[in-house]
């Protein structure tokens, strides 16, 4: 016999309301409302203690039959007249709601509450509450309690729910705790025969690093590749960093082979781990390959790895190498090979080594040493690899095939010399939309095109057709830019994104936004040309009381530079503003040095 709440003879959604009201106030699970809905043989009566007023319920409980045989009533599936209120998509929606009232869906949703609180400690209450219940644990509750736990004991416990943080020992005490229970909920994950995913090496390996035992962190990621589990950068960093803390470099390195082995390129943080030890214990050659890495990563370094090749090049480590004489010609090969910017045969040059901070000209002539910096050029090859996988992510994510026109659109009417992402440009100092700014733009770069022809405005539909755009001006300015097929309306439902720069990439042509390309969008390119790409055709925009100006992309390239005579020139973010000069490090031999020709050699040996 179970019991429920109704009223009187009501229509039938009105009833459902009243006994769903019921079933909360007497806190009785779901999966026993969803049965009454499911049950064809519930039977409603009324009472004088139940008021007319469903929400005002005085008496607990009363009284409706329903068939004692659960199995009878869940196995029975009534024929429902056409148009009936009991669809199968009600019952669909309580059958979600079932699910999610299971204990195992309840704990993942505390679990996660805990994550985003930082609450280890209530996260291990709930951990051992389900072990005393019985309740079965999947891969993401044992990663999420992973998670907690790891993180407490790298992060220094500070952030932590519980945590003091005031040194009285409260975040050692949290510390601790992450430590010790986390190797025993892997124990445990392992005794229930649940798999493991990288999330789960990389905890366990960051668990290995608060002990301070890069090894074992370095066995992990051995056995989760033998598992047949791909490694990410983030599964690397625990033993690497870790060895390198411990100035063990030869173990750094070989955790570096590994990374290449598996595909995983290193950025600037393990580069510069990666400098540092090699710094430290004086690895010369070492330094030079770790400087070139960065040029090809980082490009522009961050204060704190600015700081370690300071300090690198004002060793006494540093005087001592490089050569006195060396072949020319060879350097010079170096450079054409590498495209311009590097050799890549050594350190060159002798003596004491000149470190001055300093800044580059519009030319890109620096301001110490008065040396010209290059301009590397870009790979054609690279240029139409990455359009092409520009359009297939865009392809890929645009619906109705919008993408596709567009490049038949852009075929028939490009290339252009430049694109606008016109939103962006219209907004720029501005509080509403701009169309007169934006007019402005296309004036002069329109005058800036060699063959004064109008550069291709993107804009999304909604731009072109709404709000500001029904101005009689502003219409009749929008309606001559498509007449001479200069404007493109990107559909709703559209990322005008992947429009403006692919146009942008397809015509090999100037893009004027200040957007700086780096939200998750772009992020999806994953490649080191796009930096490369976006420093040689990105035009920014900067207000001024003198009014709006153009910053043209510089004639040199903003990365780390090693010239012919050995000098180098390393580019950081300090200053990364249009309105600020970028700030360099200049580093340059005092002592003067002497190089030496193939043909000079052959006089000699004569």
């Amino acid at each position: 016999m179970l019991f429920a709440v109704t009223s009187s003879l009501k229509p039938c959604h009105l009833a459902m309301h009243r006994l769903n009201l019921a079933m909360h106030r007497l806190n009785l699970p779901r999966p026993i409302l969803s049965l009454f809905h499911r049950c064809p043989n519930w039977i409603p009566f009324t009472h004088p203690s139940i008021t007319t007023t469903a929400m005002n319920f005085r008496f607990p409980l009363l009284l409706c039959t329903v068939s004692a045989n659960y199995s009878s009533c869940s196995s029975a599936q009534p024929s429902l007249p056409m148009g009936s209120s009991s669809s199968p998509v009600l019952s669909s929606r309580l059958t979600k709601k079932s699910r999610q009232a299971l204990p195992g869906k309840v704990l993942k949703h505390q679990l996660d509450m805990c994550s985003r609180q930082n609450d280890l400690k209530e996260a291990l209450r709930l951990y051992d509450d389900a072990r005393v219940k019985g309740i079965p644990l999947s891969l993401h509750h044992y990663n999420s309690l992973l998670y907690l736990c790891s993180s407490a004991s790298v992060s220094g416990c500070s952030k932590f729910v519980g945590d003091s943080g005031g040194g009285g020992g409260g975040g050692n005490g949290v510390r601790d705790l992450g430590l010790d229970r986390g190797f025993e909920i892997f124990t445990q994950m392992s005794i229930d025969e649940v798999a493991p995913n990288e999330a789960t090496f990389t905890n366990l390996a960051r668990l290995a690093a608060s002990k301070e035992d890069p090894e074992m962190a370095f066995d992990l990621i051995k056995k989760m590749k033998s598992s047949g589990i791909a490694p990410r950068l983030r599964s690397y960093g625990p033993a690497l960093f870790g060895f390198c803390k411990e100035k063990k470099a030869d173990r750094a390195y070989e955790v570096d082979a590994h990374m290449v082995e598996s595909g995983v390129l290193a950025e600037e943080p393990e580069l510069s781990a990666l400098l540092n030890v090699s710094v430290d214990t004086e690895r010369v050659d070492k330094v030079y390959e770790m400087l070139h890495r960065l040029r090809v990563c980082a490009r522009q370094v961050s204060e704190d790895t600015a700081k370690i090749v300071e300090e690198w090049f004002l060793s006494k480590a540093a005087t001592r190498v490089g050569m006195k004489n060396w072949d020319a010609d060879k350097v010079k090969e170096g450079v054409v090979k590498g495209g311009g910017g590097w050799h890549g045969q050594g350190w060159l040059g002798s003596g004491k080594w000149k470190l001055v901070r300093t800044q580059m000209d519009k030319a890109g002539v620096c301001s110490s040493c008065k040396e010209q910096l290059v301009c590397i050029d870009l790979d054609p090859k690279e240029t139409e690899k990455f359009a092409s996988l520009l359009a297939t992510l865009a392809c890929e994510r645009e619906k109705n095939a919008a993408f596709v026109q567009f490049q038949e659109w852009l075929q028939q009417h490009g290339p252009f010399d430049a694109v606008i992402d016109g939103a962006n440009v219209s907004l720029v100092n501005q509080k509403d939309f701009s169309f007169s700014q934006l007019h402005n733009v296309v004036k002069r770069l329109q005058l800036l095109s060699p063959t004064e022809k109008l550069p291709l405005v993107v804009l999304h539909r909604n731009r072109v057709y709404g709000g500001p755009a029904h101005h009689p001006k502003n219409k009749q300015l929008l309606e001559s830019w498509e007449k001479s097929n200069a404007l493109y309306a990107t559909p709703p439902g559209s990322n005008d994104d992947w429009y403006w720069l692919y146009a942008a990439v397809n015509s090999k042509c100037l893009l004027v936004t200040n957007d700086e390309m780096r939200d998750h969008l772009f992020e999806l390119l994953g490649t080191s040309f796009f930096p490369r790409w976006k420093e040689k055709h990105q035009v920014r925009l900067a207000c001024s009381r003198s009014g709006l100006s153009l910053h043209m992309p510089p004639p040199y390239s903003i990365v780390i530079q090693e010239s012919e005579n050995g000098s180098w020139h390393v580019p950081t973010i300090t200053g990364d503003d249009i309105t600020k000069p970028r700030e360099w490090l200049c580093i340059t031999r005092t002592v003067a040095t002497h190089n030496t020709t193939r043909l000079s050699r052959l006089f000699s040996n004569r």
